[in-house]
């Protein structure tokens, strides 16, 4: 169920270039576990749009399945939109931005949704470099499901039913670096103000763009002492109810580049945070990935933007596809008939 905010607004609302103020870029009240980092999420891309001067109509939102893929429905109420099934968002963005690449295309999906299931067409996705923003909301765990670890989940770490995690998890970042994704980045949800600027370059950049946000869940304890843990649980949680979530407020920092910041989550464990410094080489794989790597060694998670290439060529290029979208174009055009076709045949004997 979705509830819909009052469209009253205060007068003096600043406005953008395009005369839009930030709450024309709002859509449902989440309904979302109070303190969830995926709802600072969704208020860093609705702002990243309204400082941007993106029109809503020229967005189109795709999602697959999980709490994060039900954040669409809490910004830009005024976009398109779509919401896939499981895993499978990649084909969807990729055959509408074939369709109609006058659109912006903003994907959002979690660590289920893109490492486990969707992990197939993620990296087809990447290879591709369908010109999009993709951003995971990644908290190691399945949310809708009790909790369980997710494929990003640390080695490890501790579960909602205390069991160690035995596997290594995978990295995104890095696994986009290697893979060749032209923009790559990280952050966390409560650091807007890395956040947003990182948000609005990718929707800038042409070609895929891919930020993974460490966003910890507030009702699973899952992963305690890792990257992505985020307990909603105190120590008299054992007279309540199962399935009670507590209200919590959510955790947010700021801290200057080239720094660390540590951050103590509801529980007591502890996130080491490292933000990438301005001599950090964005244009470098190679650099890029030893840095993943080092960080990953001193057990912090590097945030920032890890690597761009200014040269990128999305998807419509390299197939050379016609400048004018697809979904604009008559009959003749899409079928100039039996006689072009024979000569396209000809050509290629």
């Amino acid at each position: 169920m979705s509830y819909y905010k009052p469209k009253f607004q205060h007068p003096k609302l600043p406005k953008n270039s395009l005369g839009y103020t930030v709450a024309d870029y709002d859509g449902s009240i989440s309904t979302l576990c109070a303190g969830c980092g995926h709802d600072s999420i969704s208020a860093a891309i609705r702002n990243a749009c309204f400082l941007s001067s993106i029109p809503p109509h020229r967005i189109a939102k795709l999602s697959g399945i999980g709490c994060s893929s039900k954040m669409p429905t809490y910004f830009l109420g005024r976009s398109h939109g779509f919401n896939s099934v499981h895993g499978r968002m990649p084909s969807v963005a990729t055959g509408a931005s074939v369709a109609n690449r006058d659109l912006i295309y903003l994907g959002v999906s979690g660590d289920g949704d893109t490492a486990s299931i969707g992990m197939g067409q993620f990296v087809h996705l990447i290879r591709r470099n369908v010109n999009m923003t993709y951003i995971v909301a990644n908290n190691g765990c399945y949310g809708l499901t009790k909790g369980q670890d997710s494929a990003t989940a640390d080695l490890g770490s501790v579960g909602k039913y205390g069991t160690q995690n035995p596997f290594e998890g995978i990295d995104l970042a890095s696994l986009a670096v290697l893979q060749g994704a032209s923009f790559v980045a990280r952050s966390f949800s409560g650091d807007k103000e890395q956040l947003e600027p990182l948000i609005r370059a990718a929707m800038a950049h042409r070609g895929f763009a891919f930020i993974d946000v460490v966003s910890p869940c507030v009702t699973f304890a899952n992963n305690v002492g890792s990257t992505k843990s985020y307990a909603a649980t105190r120590d008299n949680l054992e007279a309540m109810p199962v399935d009670f979530v507590p209200m919590r407020e959510e955790i947010r920092t700021q801290y200057k580049e080239g720094s660390s910041q540590t951050v103590t989550l509801h529980d007591g464990s502890i996130i080491h945070l490292h933000k990438a410094s301005k001599d950090h080489k964005a244009d470098s794989r190679e650099d890029a990935l030893m840095a993943l790597q080092a960080a990953d060694r001193t057990g912090k998670v590097l945030t920032g933007l890890l690597y761009l290439d200014p040269t990128s060529q999305d998807l419509n290029h390299t197939l050379e596809l016609a400048s004018q979208p697809l979904n604009s174009m008559g009959k003749d055009e899409l079928c100039p008939g039996s006689r072009v076709l024979k000569s396209i045949n000809e050509g290629l004997r």
